[in-house]
């Protein structure tokens, strides 16, 4: 059973899960290949089904699933015990990881990735996030779900297959407190949606907009091509979002992986769709980020939490502009 450790001196969790030194990737050399062994039959490739558990939801098309969510074989939390917390100590205190950790399957070749979604594509990934999402929320011991996707093994991938993952947590990240808190403080109205105004009438951070999504290098972009997805919609959840504004995202982020590919190269990356805890109603506006893994982050950034970024967003912003991508 996973376990969650409270850090006493930051007030955040810390999830111990030892089964997850198990997988076959785990401590491998940072050089190697993704899959410590590359002749091993991928579990997500069409005709290896039986090499993952049964699909949780699926959507077909021509009379084969086109994707597929699956549980984790590795899961960070599972069970649906309710949030409790013991206290072992003066200073340690724990409780279970209970939730849900799914995998997310969005695309049969195994050689593609986001940039190579079509429009549809990219819309039924968002709308297959939605339902997740909406399930997930149905759970009387989950408080918040994260979606991510890790490209490359730098990023933290262990399987080369286009894939996301799901997790359900029985309690809300310190980051997304952070984020809550800044909304709240912000007097202005919304702080995304002041974000995209201000934004618009600058242009030197903007990437790309459209009449639904905009695409920028942050601001306070604290790595280099840092990227932020923000609908135009003011939603605090995804499930909130309609069918326009989720196709739109979609395609924002295959456009946005595009341009950083043609920028910099088939870099590794974190995305990761930030969306306000299931329940909640206070102030949040969804969105995504995407974090290149193209530096790493040392002493000082571990030490401090304060990040260094060697490339200003004005100057990420104008190069992603700057380059030719496929329609």
């Amino acid at each position: 059973m996973s376990q969650l450790r409270l850090n006493p001196l930051t007030g955040r969790w810390v999830t111990i899960v030892a089964e997850r030194a198990g997988r076959p990737t785990d401590f491998a050399p940072r050089a190697a290949d993704i899959e410590a062994d590359p002749s091993r039959p991928c579990p997500f490739c069409p005709g290896n089904e039986e090499a993952t558990p049964p699909a949780l939801e699926r959507l077909d098309e021509g009379g084969q699933w086109k994707m597929r969510v699956l549980p984790n074989l590795y899961p960070a939390f599972y069970g649906d015990e309710p949030f409790s917390v013991h206290h072992l100590g003066p200073v340690h205190v724990e409780a279970e990881a209970s939730g849900i950790h799914e995998v997310f399957v969005y695309s049969r070749d195994h050689d593609s990735g986001l940039h190579d979604l079509t429009d549809a594509d990219a819309a039924d990934l968002m709308r297959m996030l939605q339902r997740r999402f909406r399930e997930h929320a149905q759970s009387p011991n989950l408080r918040f779900t994260q979606a991510i996707i890790n490209h490359g093994r730098e990023a933290g991938a262990s399987l080369a297959h286009p894939h996301g993952q799901l997790l359900g947590l029985p309690f809300v990240p310190g980051e997304v407190l952070e984020e809550q808190r800044g909304f709240n403080r912000f007097e202005g109205g919304c702080i995304m949606c002041t974000t995209v105004e201000a934004e618009l009438v600058d242009s030197k951070r903007v990437v790309f907009a459209t009449a639904l999504v905009l695409c920028i290098c942050p601001f306070w972009s604290g790595s280099p091509f840092e990227l932020m997805i923000i609908p135009r919609s003011h939603d605090l959840h995804l499930t909130d979002s309609d069918d326009a504004t989720l196709a739109a995202v979609g395609i924002a982020i295959r456009d946005a992986i595009s341009h950083l590919r043609a920028a910099v190269g088939d870099v590794s990356f974190n995305l990761v769709v930030r969306t306000a805890p299931h329940n909640y109603t206070g102030a949040f506006h969804w969105h995504v980020n995407i974090w290149p893994k193209l530096v790493t982050t040392a002493g000082f950034e571990r030490g401090t939490g304060v990040l260094i970024n060697i490339v200003p967003p004005e100057s990420a912003a104008e190069r992603l502009r700057s380059v030719a991508v496929s329609a």
